[in-house]
């Protein structure tokens, strides 16, 4: 799942983009399923309360966050995924999560700085 979320953002040409949006989207209905399993409709895969599972994929919350921002997409809505989206609002609010999660505006702009640095350009972002 990792490498299509990836793909997104490396896609060359608008066909392989959407191609690694799609098997994305598959993955997340997949994962959708596999929580209602889990979590035996609690909040979390882990039951009450967070654990391996909400860790582990939470982990991908902030560049599936990101790769929507930046590329203009809704990879986890209510139509698709509505549970998973209900559980990504109730994981990244926890108190546990919520001062350690980085905010998506700050990933977007470090991933700037180092792509920027990577083709030797200065990016607005690196001057603070």
């Amino acid at each position: 799942w990792f490498p299509s979320l990836k793909a997104i953002s490396t896609a060359e040409g608008e066909d392989t983009r959407k191609a690694a949006i799609r098997q994305v989207e598959k993955g997340l209905v997949l994962l959708e399923g596999a929580f209602g399993k889990c979590s035996k409709r609690k909040a979390f895969f882990g039951g009450d309360q967070i654990g391996y599972l909400d860790i582990a994929f939470g982990c991908f919350l902030c560049l599936l966050r990101v790769e929507e921002k930046v590329n203009g997409i809704k990879l986890l809505s209510e139509t698709k995924t509505p549970d998973l989206l209900k559980w990504a609002h109730r994981f990244c609010s926890n108190a546990v999560v919520k001062d350690v999660m980085p905010t998506t505006e700050s990933l977007i702009e470090s991933d700037e700085i180092i792509m920027g640095r990577m083709k030797g350009v200065a990016s607005p972002a690196s001057k603070l």
